[in-house]
């Protein structure tokens, strides 16, 4: 696999984020989005690119903090997501920005984009998904579901939607869920909810250790997801 920075500006910043390449090219290649978690595109949103880009895909990990800022600790990663979600408007349109820096790289097809995210990031997909972003699917995994102040008007595009979710994850309690599904629902998108029971949040991450904070990986929900995710990839993209 090949791996190169994709830098990409918005509103004056520049991003960057990482291109992962599959090893086999031909013509032009479907992409993947890796929206990160609130640390930012480190080793983790990078390794679930390449993860893509074994499975011929080009993965491309995304920076939505800006500068490719990664946070250390959880105060500063909770700094960092605060500033780009307390203007939703502004994270849509980060994350559109991405999704069009894709669409105009060599070698990908513009037509054939997806995009899954992690924690943070499921919430970012979530609201390309909600703007009508020209993809042709969302994954959130263990993603956040707190719904935009300002309620959308329906888009003419409704890209499936895949959540695959820990039950007990405190982040995202049930009656977020059921809201959830309720406006997928109203806006008339195809979605999939997949519940892992006795699952926390941060499932698929194996560093993922703080149980108090109802934080921890779980391989067999992780192995589970990951089935699901290749399945529903092949199934939008094909």
């Amino acid at each position: 696999m090949q791996t190169e920075p994709f830098r990409y500006d918005h509103h004056g910043t520049t991003c960057v984020g990482k291109f992962v390449f599959p090893e086999q090219r031909q013509g032009l290649q479907p992409a993947v989005l890796v929206a990160p978690t609130w640390a930012g595109c480190d080793n983790f949103s990078v390794g679930r690119a390449s993860w893509l880009a074994s499975l011929g895909y080009v993965g491309v990990a995304i920076d939505l903090y800006g500068g490719g800022r990664v946070g250390t600790s959880p105060d500063e990663n909770r700094a960092l997501m605060l500033q780009v979600t307390e203007d939703r408007r502004f994270l849509q349109s980060r994350i559109l920005a991405a999704v069009d820096a894709v669409q105009q790289t060599p070698g990908v097809d513009p037509e054939r984009i997806a995009a899954i995210g992690f924690c943070f990031g499921g919430l970012c997909v979530l609201d390309l998904a909600r703007v009508g972003g020209p993809v042709r699917g969302v994954v959130s995994l263990h993603g956040l579901f707190t719904m935009p102040p300002q309620r959308l008007a329906p888009t003419t595009h409704r890209p499936p939607v895949l959540v695959l979710h820990g039950n007990d994850d405190p982040m995202a309690p049930p009656e977020q869920l059921a809201a959830l599904q309720k406006e997928l629902t109203e806006q008339g998108h195809d979605w999939q909810v997949h519940t892992f029971g006795r699952t926390l949040h941060g499932f698929t991450n194996p560093a993922a250790n703080s149980p108090a904070t109802g934080v921890l990986y779980n391989a067999v929900a992780e192995a589970r997801s990951w089935k699901l995710v290749t399945s529903f990839l092949e199934e939008v993209l094909a």
